[in-house]
């Protein structure tokens, strides 16, 4: 394609070279003709106002040299077309020869002549003439015409000069072409073999090979550097998706296969007799709370979902008291928290504590680290409740005294379906879901979480902007 446009443009531009170059060539022929003959006519006329004559050697030497100079042809004649005088440098003459009366008169008349002829024989083939007048002042003024100079040069002469004019362009351009044809089969290659890289890489892509990477053009800072690059952090995303989608629903199966292996065991061994009538109700009680553990499960993947599709990347969008939400959530776990013989410490500032974000959101984030705390706490110990104001920042701390939480465990414990294996046995009803949506929900909001565990006290802290 590239050779193509090549070739076309240089086709075109030797097309319109070789139509205006010549024109020029004629053009300029032309008007130094004119030139010199006008020259010539005006020293003519002057010389002979003076009362001098053609035949004066002086006179013939000056315009013999003229003649040479201008590599030209000049004749002087009468109005009828008598040659007086004739010149190519040298001394040749026209016997009985008389200029056409037809370039006599359009001279006269019209004060100049120019055209190919070959002067009603006088020349054995065309040539490029130009006539101008001769004009001597009259006695009591004005001028009138005394003669006609003819200058006259081969047109093979203007060929010729234009063939040389045209072989300087062409030699050029094919040069010009050549370098052309080999820079642009260059960069085309440098263009189009990555391009070939990044749609094979594609199409591996699509059969699944997701560790697939455009490698060897970090550096270039063109286009195809940019692509590449664009194309390897596509490729990273969408791995670490195809990752996380095969975490998930690794963690999903996994999650879902117990309360099912359960809720399935003890349903067929009441049917089948195993189980004894006794203990039936016992085993009913264990598959009605794992049918509720699937329930929850079910629950929380579509609030995750939902959190996933809004993509809800957005910032403050209102003001509200961060004290009275967590009171409020506070009250509404009154239940379980003394069902557990926990007491709260609250240091909640009287005055409200106002904050951008969503309140809805946060809710849900209260809710789910009370509700984490108040289900791993000591029983008998007791919960803690912080809001304060740093800097621009309200710092939200929920803490319990329990289990101490390992070191290397605390940045697993916002993944999802993880919950820390000191808890597995006591928190059966857990689905590893609630700190997962608290990181979403804050990270949507462009807000922190951090977790720190010594000595048996986990706290939760988490930011909110001030209004």
């Amino acid at each position: 394609m590239l050779l193509s446009v090549v070739l076309l443009s240089f086709f075109l531009l030797s097309g319109a070279f070789t139509l205006l170059s010549y024109r020029y060539v004629i053009q300029e022929k032309k008007d130094s003709m004119s030139a010199n003959a006008q020259y010539i006519a005006d020293f003519t006329g002057n010389y002979l106002g003076q009362g001098n004559e053609i035949r004066d050697r002086y006179f013939q030497m000056y315009v013999a040299s003229l003649a040479q100079i201008s590599g030209a042809h000049v004749m002087l004649s009468e109005t009828t077309g008598e040659i007086v005088y004739a010149t190519d440098g040298g001394k040749f003459q026209y016997i009985d020869s008389v200029v056409p009366r037809s370039i006599i008169s359009q001279t006269t008349r019209r004060g100049g002549y120019t055209g190919m002829t070959d002067l009603g024989g006088i020349y054995s083939e065309n040539r490029f003439l130009t006539a101008e007048p001769i004009y001597g002042a009259l006695p009591g003024g004005g001028a009138v015409v005394r003669g006609v100079v003819l200058v006259s040069t081969s047109a093979s002469g203007i060929s010729q000069l234009w063939r040389a004019m045209a072989n300087i362009f062409f030699f050029t351009s094919v040069v010009v072409l050549l370098i052309s044809i080999v820079a642009g089969t260059i960069s085309s290659a440098r263009q189009t073999r990555p391009l070939n890289e990044i749609a094979e890489a594609a199409r591996k892509f699509g059969h699944g090979e997701f560790d697939v990477r455009i490698r060897g053009y970090e550096h270039r800072k063109d286009e195809v550097g940019a692509l590449a690059e664009a194309f390897n952090n596509m490729a990273s995303s969408l791995e670490k998706s195809e990752t996380q989608r095969n975490e998930f629903i690794a963690n999903v199966s996994h999650e879902l296969k117990t309360p099912m292996t359960t809720i399935s065991g003890f349903a067929e061994g009441i049917l089948d007799g195993t189980i004894p009538q006794e203990r039936e109700r016992e085993f009913l009680q264990v598959i009605a709370s794992e049918t509720r553990r699937l329930s929850r499960l079910v629950r929380r993947m579509l609030d995750m979902s939902r959190l996933k599709a809004l993509n809800e990347n957005v910032t403050a969008q209102e003001q509200f008291d961060i004290s009275e939400v967590m009171l409020r959530v506070l009250v509404s776990l009154e239940g379980r928290i003394t069902g557990q013989g926990l007491d709260v410490d609250t240091y909640i500032p009287e005055e409200p504590v106002m904050v951008w974000g969503d309140p809805d959101g946060i809710t849900q984030v209260c809710y789910n680290l009370l509700d984490n705390a108040a289900k791993f706490a000591r029983q008998g110990s007791n919960l803690t409740v912080r809001v304060e104001r740093k800097d621009a920042k309200a710092l939200v701390s929920v803490s319990n005294l329990g289990a101490t939480i390992p070191a290397e465990e605390l940045p697993l414990l916002f993944d999802r379906f993880h919950k820390a294996d000191h808890s597995r046995s006591q928190d059966r009803d857990g689905v590893g879901l609630g700190l997962y949506i608290v990181k979403t929900i804050l990270g949507n909001l462009k807000e922190d979480i951090t977790v720190t565990s010594e000595d048996g006290v986990t706290t939760f802290t988490f930011t909110l902007s001030l209004a």
